[in-house]
């Protein structure tokens, strides 16, 4: 009876001592973050950064040449339609200076000479030319006849080649002289022009043509101006425009009226917006990493403008492409790719049993941070978010929920 008893605590020690060992021994579970695979909305956007920009702007030029005023306004004025904004006084004309109207006689006549000069040459490019001519045609007959060998009648002939091309070159030479002389009459009547004994001084008035606000001084201090020089700036700043750089590829996904969410403009809320227009034509710019890259301006409007938000004013925008309002959808963290023949499947790594198990997935449109799920999971299933490489499938797992 003893040898029994003791037989049988013997037994029950070496099997609580091999149970240790394999508790010992078990792979402990591999710690991991969880989210619940659930049903919402999704947004999908293209972010991109971006500026204000006034829609009308008027750039008003100096009408005349002349000695501008010190201009009084300042950035930020009001302006109305016709309201004086500088004054010039125009330069007075001066009477013919001899030594311009000789520099101008002496260029006609120098235009002239070479005119007559191009004409010579087309004389004698011609005689040049007719001459080859007809020693082409006596080499074809004397090649005919033997008397001449072949070789001698393709220098004839590119002799009369090369002619025809000079004479083409002297003619356009001839109405080259013809406009410069052209040009040389013209100059030499302007200078000629008869100028009225009391000229105007009188100080002109530029107007603005629009109401709005000075956006710039292009010339504020006093000083002397040609025509056409810019002076200030006008626009309405009431009207301000969203210009949106986005890549080309992204452009194309884009269409008119998509809704632009306005972020990150310096605010304490988020501004609405919308797609006027794409720009059909795109342009280069190097990115940050020193890459090229195709950009397109996308145009877009405010719903409701701020009065603290100006031109050229620095702006992060979401433009939406797609808004589903309730879809079953997956955390992009939680993706990943896995060969599935020649083609890359999407998968994640669900739990069941607290293993973790592969799944192929289909997703459709993604978000910011969650993708549509169209095949694979279903609602209520636990998924490992951020799924470490060396995880194996099957594998004991623990962690806590997002």
């Amino acid at each position: 009876m003893k040898k029994k008893q003791q037989i049988l605590l013997w037994l029950t020690g070496a099997i609580m001592v091999g149970a240790g060992v394999l508790i010992t021994l078990r792979p402990r579970p591999v710690e991991v973050e969880v989210a619940t695979i659930g049903e919402g909305e999704l947004v999908t956007a293209i972010s991109a950064e971006g500026r204000t920009r006034v829609r009308d702007r008027f750039i008003v030029a100096a009408p005349v040449t002349g000695r501008l005023r010190r201009i009084e306004l300042h950035r930020g004025d009001k302006v109305k339609v016709d309201q004086a904004v500088a004054l010039i006084d125009p330069v007075p004309l001066n009477p013919l200076d001899p030594r311009q109207s000789g520099v101008a006689e002496a260029r006609l006549a120098a235009a002239e000479a070479a005119q007559r000069e191009a004409e010579a040459l087309i004389s004698r490019e011609q005689a040049s030319l007719n001459q080859a001519r007809r020693e082409l045609r006596r080499g074809e007959l004397l090649v005919e006849s033997g008397d001449l060998p072949r070789q001698e009648l393709e220098r004839i002939s590119s002799n009369a080649t090369a002619g025809e091309q000079l004479l083409i070159a002297a003619q356009a030479r001839s109405r080259i002289t013809a406009a410069e002389v052209e040009a040389a009459r013209s100059a030499l009547r302007s200078l000629s022009t008869e100028i009225g004994p009391n000229p105007t001084t009188a100080a002109l008035s530029v107007r603005s043509p629009v109401a709005g606000s000075v956006l710039r001084l292009l010339e504020e201090s006093e000083r002397v101006v040609s025509a056409g020089t810019p002076l200030i700036e006008i626009s309405n700043p009431s009207t301000l425009e969203l210009v949106i750089e986005v890549l080309s590829s992204d452009a194309v996904r884009v269409s008119p009226g998509a809704e632009v969410i306005v972020e990150r403009w310096g605010g304490d809320h988020v501004l609405h917006g919308s797609v006027r227009m794409i720009e059909p034509s795109a342009f280069t710019r190097t990115s940050a990493l020193g890459i090229e890259e195709q950009r397109v301006n996308i145009i877009a409007d405010l719903v409701e403008r701020p009065e603290n938000l100006g031109d050229g004013y620095r702006i992060e925008t979401r433009i939406v492409i797609a808004r589903i309002e309730r879809t079953l959808k997956v955390p992009l963290s939680s993706l990943f790719r896995q060969n599935e023949g020649q083609n890359e499947a999407w998968m994640v790594f669900a739990i069941e049993r607290s293993r973790a198990q592969p799944r192929l997935v289909t997703i459709g449109n993604r978000s910011e941070s969650d993708a549509q799920v169209l095949a694979g999971l279903t609602v209520g299933t636990p998924v490992i978010l951020f799924p470490p490489s060396d995880l194996q499938p099957g594998a004991r797992v623990t962690g806590k929920k997002r």
